[in-house]
């Protein structure tokens, strides 16, 4: 009897070492299904991170980077400055009225006519030229300081490009005033003829 004693505690001492071991299994699966969801979270958070900067990044380059605005404003100062200095076309148009003024006056005609006909007509054509490429001057300058009111809200817009348009806007000014003392005869009119 005491053999079957000792087989049963030895069958009980096992049964109840068994589920300890189950547990011991149970435990480490429960750790090793914990570390993989950890392991899983960690990469989905990577994942998330990099598909926001990926985002972000698209976000930026749809973004106008302003270059036309930038080109629109040096066009506005360099307008302004072909305006004032006297264009190609300025000094076509001049020449073109200056002959048509020699072709229109026949040589007994009174000198102020003739002065008139001749040199009146082609500083006038000139100083309509000058006016026309300042007032594009002056609304492009325009154009490129009011821009960003329609452009992408709270992108501000580059300090170089408003100085450089707020130069082709004062330029613009400046030509249009020009043209308009050249064209009245404010500005060296022609010389009075008795």
């Amino acid at each position: 009897m005491t053999t079957k004693t000792d087989a049963q505690r030895d069958a009980e001492i096992r049964e109840e070492d068994a589920p300890s071991q189950e547990t011991t299994d149970a435990t480490e699966a429960e750790i090793t299904e914990a570390g993989a969801t950890e392991d899983d979270e960690a990469a989905e958070a990577a994942a998330e991170a990099e598909l926001a900067r990926l985002a972000e990044e698209n976000a930026e380059a749809d973004r106008p980077s302003g270059v036309g605005q930038g080109a629109a404003a040096i066009v506005s100062v360099a307008l302004g400055v072909v305006a004032m200095s006297g264009s190609w076309l300025g000094t076509i148009a001049s020449a073109r009225e200056s002959l048509i003024g020699q072709l229109n006056t026949s040589q007994s005609a009174s000198v102020a006519t003739q002065v008139s006909e001749v040199y009146g007509d082609s500083w006038h054509a000139a100083a309509l030229v000058g006016g026309v490429i300042s007032l594009i001057a002056l609304l492009v300058g325009a154009f490129v300081l009011v821009r960003p009111a329609f452009g992408v809200p709270g992108r501000p817009q580059a300090i170089w490009i408003k100085s450089v348009a707020w130069a082709g806007v004062s330029l613009g000014v400046l030509g249009l005033l020009l043209a308009i003392a050249k064209y009245s005869d404010l500005l060296l009119g022609l010389p009075k003829t008795s």
